[in-house]
This record gives structure tokens, sequence and C-alpha cells, in this order.
């Protein structure tokens, strides 16, 4: 996920990603998310055991800035809100 100017990027897991962007696109969710207004959703992996997605959150989370505007753009180079299409 990112902000509006796309300074802040957000890793995470769920196991209900349309509930879970909601919440911050409302506001709903205190702490980082929340102080850097991050709501836009923008890169999806989707994963059958919370295992393997815990992993690879933890992979994308330790890459750099660099690896993951790489990442971003490989899918969805506009950064358009992926949100609606959930």
């Amino acid at each position: 996920m990112t902000n509006k100017t796309h300074s802040v990027l957000y890793t995470g897991v769920t196991g209900d990603l349309s509930r879970r962007v909601w919440e911050h696109k409302q506001g709903l969710v205190e702490g980082f998310t929340k102080k850097y207004n991050v709501n836009k959703l923008v890169y999806v992996e989707s994963f059958e055991y919370v295992v393997d997605a815990i992993a690879r959150e933890k992979q994308v989370k330790t890459g750099s800035r660099k690896k993951k505007v790489s990442l971003i753009d490989s899918t969805n180079p506009q950064w358009k809100d992926l949100y609606e299409a959930l």
C-alpha cells in the first residue's frame, strides 16, 4: 500500500484483504498507516498458506525501496488503486 504521493510504502499480511484495505481507507487502523495516510492498494500477492504469506512479507519488507517500486511497476505501472477490483 502507499499514500497519495507514493512517498510511503507499506507491506502487510491479512486474511481479509478487502476488509483490511477498507479499514485503512477509513483511517481506522492506528499507527504507521494512519500517521502517513497510507490507503491506496497498489500491489497484491495471494498465498494458500499463511506461513508462506508471512515469509514473503518479511522478504519484501527487508528489500530496498527500489525493489519494492520495481515489484509494483511490474504489475501496476500506473500505480492505480486496486481496491475497487477486489
